[in-house]
């Protein structure tokens, strides 16, 4: 019965903790904005896909935007300390616009965070007076 015990023990406590990661939503833009189709979708269904929007706004038309952003890191870029030396985190925007509450417009974009990096590099371009 002991051993039992030594088994069950750890064996409850492990699904126990990783019960808590299962709460968690997690949100997979590069995937879920494929299920979003133009003039079809409409607020509803992109609530459902994509779930609540991070900002909303108006565009110049007066048409509804909304705002999905995410920021990928791996679990090597976590690292303290050394985590930036594996790279940068990954970038997601997803941008809806809507009319009469269906889908116009739905641009997707993905870049790492250093991306734009080279252009602070310009002591080169630098001209002498």
């Amino acid at each position: 019965m002991t051993a039992f015990l030594k088994f069950l023990l750890p064996l409850a406590l492990t699904l126990f903790g990783l019960s808590g990661c299962y709460m968690n939503q997690v949100r997979h833009l590069a995937a879920d904005v494929a299920l979003v189709q133009v003039g079809k979708s409409t607020k509803e269904d992109v609530t459902v896909f994509l779930g609540e929007p991070d900002d909303r706004g108006q565009d110049r038309e007066g048409r509804e935007v909304w705002h999905y952003s995410e920021k990928n890191t791996s679990m090597l870029e976590k690292t303290p300390v050394l985590g930036k030396t594996f790279g940068s985190p990954e970038l997601t925007h997803v941008v809806v616009t809507f009319s009469d509450g269906v889908v116009v417009s739905c641009n997707f974009s993905q870049s790492d965070a250093d991306d734009l990096s080279w252009a602070k590099d310009f002591s080169w371009q630098e001209t002498g007076k």
